[in-house]
């Protein structure tokens, strides 16, 4: 299965045999990928014991995640039973999303060494290591902002063309245990959001994992890098076109929409120069417009090369970025190289003590 991503239409197409009442979130990143989604419910249905009712209010974009722990709600005002993870997602009864498609996006392919990679992210974790940890209480949201992008591939009346939701703010708020969360992003919602909640039908927190972390989870994960990283590598058996590339989608999920604990964010780093193919690209631009310099690797399968963006000389990480690299992408093959398939860049991460609270940082 290549990764080419569920579209809004393909959910809308997806509606009419199955319907959905709530839809979960890969653990982080880009919406984009069909395979993700596949992968995700593949993983849920054997991890968690019960089935779960999904549907959400308007058609979802990677991503997923959506890859930035992206949502992946499908049509509206409808219900069936999947036997998936159990985030609740519940938007507004009517309305849909207020994004409309349009060109693809694009930027110039740049160029990659594999040579200085283990040096970079040595620097990566000395600075992350030298940042004050966060504060974070019991009982607080996580709260991240982002602008994203997504493209994907659209088919009406059997015609297939490449579009975009263009790049447009998104917030989550999760809670620290993960049960509560809400999200506003005009690509999976009408104006003002909807809950993101990984609660089941009993009213029972779902159990966290790699692929859809809490603040708590996370708390929980050594910081060895090989420990780590064998924990990923087994977590994440048969997810992705090969072992190496999901275990460095599944790192970059946590750097790009969680907020992992200071000892894990440096470990994470170091875990990083362990896998195979992970290149260094000297200039690359978050959805922000910022250039900075990026850790990469190429999915052989998809011909896209997923980046982690951090800026040249602070070495603060700012965002992800997945571009085409090959010719003929998606499953129509009209993806050329230099389409962004999903984009992000991380403007406030933040402990807040309400859900919607905004920090004045990020007002």
């Amino acid at each position: 299965m290549n990764q080419s991503r569920l579209t809004p239409d393909e959910w809308q197409e997806t509606a009419r045999l199955v319907s959905l009442d709530e839809a979960d979130f890969p653990a982080g990143r880009h919406a984009f990928h069909r395979e993700e989604l596949m992968n995700f419910i593949d993983q849920d249905t054997r991890s968690a014991a019960s089935a779960t009712t999904l549907a959400p209010t308007a058609p979802a974009r990677r991503r997923g995640f959506m890859r930035p722990l992206i949502v992946i709600p499908a049509a509206a005002c409808s219900l069936a039973v999947i036997a998936v993870g159990v985030l609740t997602l519940t938007g507004s009864s009517s309305g849909s999303r207020s994004l409309v498609a349009g060109p693809a996006l694009t930027a110039q392919v740049g160029a990659v060494t594999a040579q200085g990679v283990p040096q970079l992210l040595d620097q990566i974790s000395l600075a992350a290591a030298k940042k004050p940890a966060p504060t974070v209480r019991p009982g607080q949201y996580i709260y991240i902002e982002s602008q994203v992008g997504t493209t994907y591939e659209k088919t009406v009346d059997d015609k297939t063309t490449v579009v975009s939701d263009g790049i447009h703010r998104r917030q989550t708020w999760r809670s620290t245990d993960g049960a509560k969360g809400w999200l506003i992003d005009p690509a999976v919602f009408p104006p003002g959001g909807g809950t993101i909640d990984h609660i089941n039908e009993k009213g029972e927190i779902q159990p966290p994992s790699l692929n859809g972390p809490s603040y708590n989870y996370l708390a929980t994960l050594t910081t060895d890098p090989d420990t780590l990283l064998a924990k990923i590598y087994k977590e994440t058996e048969g997810q992705g076109n090969s072992p190496d590339q999901q275990a460095f989608t599944t790192i970059g999920d946590l750097l790009n929409e969680s907020m992992p604990p200071a000892d894990l964010n440096v470990a994470l780093f170091k875990t990083a120069t362990k896998i195979p193919g992970v290149v260094l690209v000297k200039d690359a631009v978050d959805a922000a417009g910022r250039h900075g310099v990026a850790v990469a690797r190429l999915d052989e399968t998809s011909g896209a090369r997923t980046e982690w963006i951090f800026d040249a000389k602070s070495y603060t990480y700012l965002g992800e970025r997945t571009i085409q690299v090959r010719p003929h992408g998606g499953d129509s093959g009209k993806i050329e190289p230099g389409t962004i398939l999903y984009t992000s860049a991380i403007t406030a991460r933040q402990a807040v003590d309400e859900m919607k609270q905004v920090p004045s940082s990020a007002a």
